[in-house]
């Protein structure tokens, strides 16, 4: 079984002299629930659907299963989905030996921006940024499958 390991921050600075790299991503939710979500994914020209199941206690961990699928396929399943696409811009930044994502939304979720690193394991250390901000790990207003089906307060 794989498991995705990842942690989740808000953005207090200006991380865009660090980016290596952009991406355009689309993402929508055929079920998005606590106990697993399937979601849809464009990433720039390549299509993806992923099923999750629950996250340990302290949100950390859960089983991740990702499959690549035909972009056609993806542009018409997103009709199917149960939420609304989610819209970002998805920034690659390299440091210390990590990879940090950071997300920049659009649309329902427009002025959030939120930072992901993806680690070995719970325990793995890390240096943190200056840009880095509050970490938001575990909190369900953050997660991507819940900002879909609500509105960002």
């Amino acid at each position: 079984m794989a498991i995705e390991i990842e942690r989740k921050f808000l953005i207090k600075g200006d991380f865009m002299p660090f980016v290596k790299k952009t991406i355009a991503i689309t993402q929508a939710y055929l079920c998005a629930s606590p106990q697993r979500t399937v979601r849809l994914r464009i990433k720039g020209e390549a299509a993806f659907i992923t099923i999750k199941g629950p996250s340990n206690a302290n949100g950390f961990s859960r089983c991740e299963f990702e499959y690549s699928i035909p972009l056609e396929d993806a542009k018409e399943m997103i009709s199917l989905c149960e939420s609304d696409a989610i819209i970002k811009e998805r920034h690659y930044i390299d440091f210390k030996g990590h990879l940090f994502e950071v997300d920049v939304f659009h649309g329902k979720q427009e002025g959030l921006i939120m930072a992901e690193i993806e680690l070995d394991s719970e325990e793995e250390a890390f240096e943190k940024p200056s840009w880095l901000g509050e970490e938001v790990t575990g909190r369900k207003e953050y997660y991507n499958a819940y900002m879909a089906l609500n509105s960002l307060s």
